[in-house]
């Protein structure tokens, strides 16, 4: 399709070439006219008759979601009018790139960027830990992927041309552990993460971080952390200065970041978990009971903006109840939900939006105007990151909209990012298996489990698994069997994102052996029925390993293209180990069939729910409480 802009477009002009080949487009002279015009309010308006087109926008990014919904109409033909209120100041999202260790290349961050502009959202947060080059730091993110101020300042620039604002998001006093490991910084660490209140060593320590992450941006906003720090102020400095409540100490640490935060001129945000926790006795977040008197509120700095993170909640009178709570503070609160892809391979879209809807639906109601979309990356960032892609859609929607339109969401998505929204949904299925013990399926969000039912699929041990148990009744095989199949197919018709599909497929076809093949192999070897044993041993076992390397060499391959090197070794162990501890399976069975050993010992051991209470287990996120039951493989 041929445009020509006319009209207030100077500031337009560098994102509308960027966005041009992605959406099918030319900037020509004999191209449809569209009439451009920056109103004063915020919103747009989008009109097209016949070969002249009309677009009218508050701000920047709202002209790029305006000439989006151009192009996604005028494919439809005919003529058409459009306006759209925008609910939110600041509507955007922010990617760990530290927890997971996956760093996002350059060039993924702009891709994102160009799905963010047409979706017209606002802000970017890259979540760095130790992810970010601090010159005079060495130790700070060693032998860790981490991006150079080049880089930053290179989104920074893509960003401010499509009209998103890049955020630094940093931490200044907890969730350090992968910097206070190194014995140079061992005398400024009240715990294994946690800063020490008070050293003037960590204060210079933070102002080298704060100076070096905001130099790239053109925004004088940051954010500055200071979530979960548990043990504040319980170890060393307990030792030094005695006990002290929580608030005091979180003060009196705000209080001189703020003056280094000044000295920069900029503003800060932070995360406001801490408040909460120290206003209770079990030190919880989400507590009903905790109550922040307004003298102790009126304590945190001027100028502090704090952010409430929730994605675990689901009746909108839980978010409506928790904002007014944190109005007690001087600054008006930011709101951050999430999309829960931080917990294995495969998204979780029922909880997504189970738990998005009535906290944006507050939002909007309360009149929040800045919000954001967690993106985390526990424990391996195994999730293929474009799947993150539909809950962004998900956020924008609800940014230009009083009402959630799920029709609109669907369309949106699909032209927005070239993908299919169906198949995005199906991944949803890779986790959520029929479970025949349960009871049947429930409309109620609350019923809605936290499972990540491929995470420990893949990485507990064929020989002692520890979940075998609770999916001892499920029919998986026959699931992931019909899974691979559609995967297959998906993987033929989403243009860009084909990738994530791939994967699933792969990561599927493993299931189709490996899901069952712990509790086939224990009822086998009780029943006395050699000739299973003998099938796994020979057939079923080495054509698993085979499969394996096609999901890790995959999976590699998409790591390398998305994300900085330094990260996938940790995964390589995990593969690596999988295909030893199935090896080791097959050379354990050869002994037992060959008369080599009396027994399998793993497989004498009586098996037991990983859950005491409850018939399928609901949540474990770590690899190493996985893969094994000693406790040397969870502190690996």
């Amino acid at each position: 399709m041929k445009l020509y802009f006319t009209g207030d477009i100077k500031e337009l002009e560098a994102g509308i070439q960027v966005l041009a080949e992605d959406y099918d487009y030319e900037v020509s002279a004999d191209g449809i006219r569209i009439q451009v015009e920056k109103g004063k309010n915020s919103g747009l308006f989008v009109k097209r008759d016949g070969g002249e087109g009309y677009i009218c926008y508050g701000e920047k990014v709202q002209f790029f979601r305006a000439l989006g919904l151009f192009l996604q109409e005028s494919k439809k033909g005919g003529q058409f009018e459009l306006k759209e209120d925008c609910m939110f100041t600041m509507n955007g999202a922010m990617f760990d790139v530290s927890q997971g260790n996956a760093v996002m290349r350059v060039e993924m961050v702009k891709d994102y960027l160009k799905r963010m502009a047409v979706m017209g959202l606002n802000m970017l947060m890259l979540y760095s830990e130790d992810s970010y080059e601090v010159k005079n730091q060495p130790y700070f993110g060693y032998m860790r992927s981490k991006y150079t101020e080049e880089e930053l300042r290179e989104c920074d620039d893509f960003a401010y041309d499509l009209g998103i604002e890049m955020i630094p998001c940093i931490q200044t006093l907890a969730h350090f552990i992968d910097v206070l490991k190194w014995d140079t910084y061992f005398d400024m660490r009240d715990d294994y993460e946690t800063l020490l209140v008070g050293s003037e060593k960590a204060y210079q320590f933070i102002e080298d971080l704060i100076a070096s992450a905001c130099r790239p941006f053109r925004t004088k906003r940051i954010h500055i952390g200071m979530d979960e720090a548990w043990h504040l102020g319980l170890g060393n400095y307990l030792a030094k200065n005695g006990y002290r409540p929580k608030f005091d100490i979180m003060n009196d640490h705000l209080a001189r970041v703020m003056e280094i935060v000044n000295k920069y001129g900029l503003k800060p945000m932070i995360w406001s978990d801490m408040y909460f926790r120290a206003a209770t006795p079990n030190g919880g977040y989400y507590d009903a009971d905790a109550v922040i008197p307004p003298e102790i509120a009126a304590k945190v700095p001027d100028g502090v903006q704090l952010v409430y993170w929730d994605y675990y909640h689901y009746d909108k009178e839980f978010y409506d109840d928790f904002l007014n709570r944190h109005r007690v503070f001087k600054e008006e609160p930011i709101f951050a939900g999430g999309i829960w892809t931080w917990t294995g391979f495969a998204p979780n879209w029922k909880k997504t939006f189970a738990t998005t809807n009535p906290a944006l639906m507050s939002c909007k109601e309360q009149n929040i105007k800045e919000v954001f979309v967690t993106i985390w990356g526990d424990n391996g960032t195994e999730c293929n990151v474009y799947t993150n892609l539909l809950g962004l859609q998900l956020f924008a929607e609800h940014g230009y909209s009083r009402e959630l339109d799920m029709n609109k969401l669907k369309e949106r998505f699909e032209f927005c990012t070239g993908a299919n929204y169906d198949d995005f949904w199906k991944l949803h299925d890779i986790d959520d298996v029929p479970r025949p013990n349960d009871p049947a399926p429930s409309d109620n969000p609350a019923d809605i489990a936290s499972v990540n039912t491929a995470k420990f699929l893949i990485w507990q041990d064929i020989l002692c698994g520890l979940f075998d148990k609770n999916i001892e009744d499920c029919p998986l095989t026959e699931h992931y069997e019909k899974l691979t199949a559609y995967f297959r197919e998906a993987k033929t018709r989403n243009g860009r994102y084909n990738c994530v599909f791939e994967l699933a497929e792969k990561l599927c076809s493993v299931f189709i052996i490996k899901a069952m093949a712990g509790v086939e192999l224990y009822e086998a070897y009780h029943a006395g029925n050699k000739s299973v044993l003998a099938d796994y041993a020979d057939n079923k076992l080495p054509e698993l390993i085979e499969r394996v390397y096609a999901l890790r060499n995959c999976h590699k391959d998409q790591w390398f293209e998305m994300n900085k090197a330094f990260g996938w070794d940790i995964l390589d162990l995990h593969y690596g180990g999988l295909v030893m501890r199935i090896q080791c399976a097959i050379e354990r069975l050869h002994d037992y069939l060959n008369g080599k050993i009396s027994n399998i010992e793993e497989l004498e051991e009586k098996r037991l729910s990983y859950t005491s209470n409850k018939s399928y287990p609901q949540y474990n996120n770590y690899y190493g409480k996985i893969c094994s039951a000693s406790r040397i493989a969870a502190e690996a």
